[in-house]
């Protein structure tokens, strides 16, 4: 049998056809039985990991253990004559299944015989301990629930192909060491932000998907058009503007968990469709930002059971808080022995690193050395504060120096993972930085069009605020110690691969 890291559309070989075939003929068998092989409802089963937990406390020689239920899908089957042993698994756990001609009956008998790898099954039976002393349970019925016709992964090789367990993800999570872990870990992780921002007087809301202009974000849109209105549309970048605009409308503390899309490339850190969370909360700042990152990303950290220390990507990161603070000046002297003052100082910080300098904003080739030369130390978590105004267009300056922004932005080995300001609520101010943004910026850039109504919005008055954002995917990758931000969603976009 092949294994299934062949590509999709490759020809089965007259091994696997046979044995395709095989499932097919169990097939009819089972409609010559009566027995519906797609199943029907099956009540009262208890979770693997309940059953065992029962069985933890039994006498290991008695045979009147208590009857259970389980159901699930076969992951190990062997035949000796009269016995049937199988590994059936759920989403909880493993449990040793025996099936004896005699147990079942001669009527069940037949069923059994048409039995395979990742048929999905359900079992009542005596819970017990087997001659070799494997918690076990010793069958008394069985229930076809669902017929397998595609044979699993080969058992040495798996899923080897990377590109491949992304596309077949249910294979990757029945068969892949791990997989279904960091999922389950990932729905925790997300439970556990609307646990904190809830307990904190946060409103979970929703904004549009599909915006008429792109804002919140410097990237690529994706473009489309609505037939009915014969408008262009955009598939939105950010949650920001829309949230913001809540604000105003006296929506004090408000929180979306949403995904956002962005028409760039993919790496094992990005991905052109992700989730975020963006949070704000009006009479707040980055200072109130900051400590609800840290209060966030500890309770996310217990809900994946991530320890305090371990070593990612390189990097040995702590979790214990207080997270430090460190200003965005003081890093890039450090690392880069430049004047962060001084233009000239950067700009030759920046040659050193071959970083175009001629005819750019000193703020721009500041950000740029800092990415090249700063980020990559960050082991954290870290928050890196106070940046260049000139390139944080959506945040106030201080109020005792207007050249810096109150934003900040939290990093762990070297990844960015959340970004916050205190939010830039002077209209006029706004306008003319969403003005200065514009000019140069190509057609298919993102804030190629000012959001006029999110100007009008501020008009009205919208209240001093701090809001957030957070990268749910890389904050799952971090906890689940994952190399791919890949690895952390379902199902990643591909190229077509023209196969069936």
């Amino acid at each position: 049998m092949p294994s299934a890291s062949s590509t999709p559309t490759d020809q089965p070989s007259a091994t696997a056809a046979a044995l395709l075939q095989a499932r097919r003929d169990k097939l009819a068998k089972l409609h010559e039985l009566g027995i519906d092989p797609w199943g029907q409802r099956f009540d009262n089963a208890q979770p693997v990991a309940v059953v065992r937990e029962r069985g933890e406390g039994l006498d290991q020689t008695a045979d009147d253990g208590p009857t259970v239920r389980v159901a699930g899908r076969i992951m190990l089957l062997r035949n000796a004559g009269r016995l049937v042993f199988l590994d059936l698994v759920d989403r909880t756990g493993r449990i040793q299944i025996m099936i004896g001609k005699k147990q079942v009956g001669p009527e069940n008998w037949p069923v059994v015989s048409c039995l395979d790898l990742s048929d999905i099954i359900g079992i009542e039976g005596r819970l017990g301990y087997s001659n070799s002393g494997e918690m076990t349970i010793f069958a008394s019925s069985i229930t076809f629930l669902t017929k397998s016709l595609e044979t699993p992964p080969d058992k040495y090789h798996g899923l080897v192909d990377t590109e491949l367990r992304q596309r077949m993800r249910y294979l990757d999570l029945i068969h892949g060491e791990g997989v279904r872990d960091r999922f389950v870990a990932r729905s925790r992780i997300i439970e556990s932000i609307r646990r904190v921002l809830a307990d904190r007087g946060y409103l979970e809301v929703e904004g549009p998907t599909l915006q008429e202009t792109a804002g919140g974000a410097a990237a690529r849109p994706f473009n489309t058009h609505h037939n009915a209105l014969d408008i262009p549309l955009v598939l939105r970048i950010a949650l920001e503007l829309h949230l913001k605009r809540l604000l105003v409308g006296g929506m004090e503390r408000v929180f979306e968990l949403g995904r956002v899309y962005r028409n760039e490339g993919i790496s094992p850190r990005h991905n052109p469709e992700f989730t975020m969370l963006e949070a704000y909360e009006a009479f707040g700042d980055y200072n109130t930002m900051m400590d609800l990152t840290e209060a966030v990303l500890l309770a996310a950290a217990e809900a994946a059971g991530a320890p305090e220390t371990f070593s990612w990507m390189g990097h040995e990161v702590s979790l214990k808080p207080p997270f430090p603070r460190r200003r965005y000046d003081d890093l890039l002297a450090e690392v880069t022995g430049c004047d962060p003052a001084d233009p000239t100082s950067v700009a030759a910080a920046a040659a050193r690193h071959e970083i175009e300098t001629t005819g750019r904003h000193p703020d721009v080739i500041k950000s740029e050395l800092f990415e090249a030369t700063v980020e990559k130390t960050l082991s954290g978590p870290v928050f890196v504060i106070d940046y260049p105004a000139s390139v944080c267009p959506l945040t106030k300056r201080k109020a005792n120096d207007p050249t810096i922004a109150e934003r900040f932005e939290l990093y762990v080995a070297g990844m960015e993972l959340a970004n916050a300001y205190t939010e830039l609520n002077d209209p006029d101010l706004q306008e003319e930085l969403f003005r200065t943004q514009l000019d140069g910026l190509p057609e298919d850039e993102s804030m190629a069009r000012m959001d006029t109504d999110f100007i009008k919005a501020l008009r009205h008055g919208m209240p001093p605020a701090g809001g957030l954002g957070i990268g749910i995917d890389r904050l799952v990758m971090f906890l689940t110690q994952a190399s791919s931000i890949r690895d952390v969603i379902l199902f990643p976009i591909h190229r077509p691969h023209g196969g069936g």
